[in-house]
């Protein structure tokens, strides 16, 4: 390992200063936003009560498609050829804004169900559909789900559903990947799924922990794979694949912050 990198890879992005017509802007972005965002899940929410599952799968890809555009960023995708459209897969993502399972969904084929805190289900609009459409509500505990979130994943995975989860457990304030919690991987051992690192950049740049603006004009890029097997995996053995995973996933990070010129201005 080198030490000097690693200390560099460390260090938190800089970013140009917000100024007033950012905020002008972002405001815009918002109205238009929500003015997607409320009816699109608000129907979904109702329809997901109605016909749960894959029948509402062009509307899942429909919102997210509308979403991004509605951010105002391209976006572009890179997936490893391993990456099997039938295979069920724990997708293991850095965790950047509240965006960013828009960003992942249209990636790939799979249906995909994510993990969210049970109290998320609270929050108006994003959590009644998170809720209808049959999201894995989980609490923060240590020792591992409970039975019944666990038969939760399973019966997912058994109608050939794919697992979305956020390893750092929350969303990074530094622009940087941080350390991953090993639970996830040891979830996706017990389900027999193979985990898909995801790398997203860009989206530090839309917007930010601590931050309600929206700064469009960006490129974001989903990278996916390549997958890691968990067959036969002890416990011992699961932490080291944790950390290769992160290593795939914070490599692709660390290099775009490398190239990327909006991350030498002043830090805000």
């Amino acid at each position: 390992m080198n030490a000097g990198r690693d200390a560099a890879d460390a260090r938190p992005v800089a970013l140009p200063t917000v100024r007033p017509l950012d905020h002008l802007v972002s405001a815009g972005l918002w109205g238009v936003g929500l003015s997607w965002l409320v009816p699109m899940l608000s129907t979904m929410t109702v329809a997901h009560k109605l016909l749960p599952g894959r029948e509402l799968e062009p509307l899942n890809r429909l919102y997210c498609w509308g979403q991004l555009k509605l951010l105002g960023v391209k976006w572009r995708t890179e997936v490893h050829p391993d990456v099997d459209p039938a295979q069920p897969y724990m997708f293991a993502q850095n965790h950047t804004n509240h965006f960013d399972h828009v960003a992942l969904y249209n990636a790939t084929p799979h249906y995909k169900q994510g993990i969210e805190l049970k109290k998320h289900f609270d929050y108006p609009f994003y959590g009644w559909f998170m809720k209808a459409r049959g999201t894995i509500g989980v609490e923060k505990r240590k020792g591992g789900q409970s039975p019944e979130v666990m038969a939760q994943m399973r019966a997912e995975v058994a109608r050939g559903h794919s697992i979305l989860g956020f390893p750092e457990g929350t969303r990074t304030v530094t622009g940087r990947v941080g350390p991953f919690r090993r639970g996830l991987f040891f979830i996706a051992r017990d389900l027999g799924l193979p985990v898909c690192p995801v790398a997203v950049t860009g989206m530090y740049e839309v917007m930010r922990k601590g931050s309600p603006v929206l700064r469009p004009g960006g490129l974001v890029t989903v990278h996916v794979g390549p997958p890691f097997s968990t067959e036969g995996l002890s416990d011992d053995e699961v932490p080291s694949l944790a950390e290769r995973v992160r290593e795939v996933v914070a490599g692709h990070v660390d290099r775009y912050w490398e190239r990327h010129p909006s991350a030498t201005g002043r830090r805000t």
